[in-house]
């Protein structure tokens, strides 16, 4: 049990340090030798880890989800109407993915250049696992005739899909833009689309 800990440990300082280092040199320019500097350990230990540089960025970014997925699993548990708590959430996948990616917005595009193909394979579960914690609200909100009928799981991938568009991934380094013009454009886009949802 204490080895597992430990092991955990390792593989979450090198995800912080693949972190720090996006943000510091980029995809390109970081290497192993950089993570394992930054980590304290040697080479072989980041490989005990992860397979290549490249498994160790889609894992940072598999990380991102997960915290994200967690935070969305949190307000929809919140004890508000479905309609704010699905107003909140389009707005939280929105930010908490800008927020977790801003510091390093200048090497955005070399990162999703370098990992397109494996990247948008994982795109299609991220999309899947958010949208089932989406269709659970929307769900109770038909129940309560907040929202009007249809399959909550189609609706939910509807909301998730309007609003990938504002998502770091969808947009380039100068789209990126100002937190709070990101706020306000994903605000205003969450109440057209719940608007759209009244029964």
């Amino acid at each position: 049990m204490k080895e597992s800990v430990q092991q955990r440990t390792t593989r979450d300082a090198i995800l912080d340090a693949t972190d720090r280092l996006l943000a510091r040199y980029g995809y390109k320019k970081m290497t192993i030798d950089d993570l394992a500097r930054e980590v304290g350990i040697g080479k072989g230990s980041v490989y005990l880890h992860f397979a290549s540089k490249e498994e160790i960025a889609l894992s940072h970014i598999d990380r991102i989800i997960e915290r994200l997925r967690e935070r969305l699993a949190e307000i929809a548990k919140n004890a508000t109407s479905a309609d704010e708590r699905l107003r909140n959430m389009l707005i939280e996948r929105v930010l908490f993915r800008f927020d977790s990616v801003q510091h390093y917005s200048q090497s955005l595009n070399d990162l999703l250049a370098q990992l397109r193909s494996r990247l948008l394979e994982r795109r299609k579960r991220y999309f899947d696992e958010e949208a089932r914690i989406f269709a659970a609200v929307i769900a109770e909100g038909q129940r309560t005739s907040e929202f009007a009928a249809g399959d909550p799981l189609d609706i939910a991938h509807t909301l998730l899909s309007a609003t990938n568009s504002l998502l770091p991934y969808s947009l380039s380094v100068a789209e990126l833009g100002d937190r709070s013009d990101i706020a306000e454009r994903t605000r205003k886009t969450a109440e057209i689309l719940i608007r759209g949802l009244a029964s």
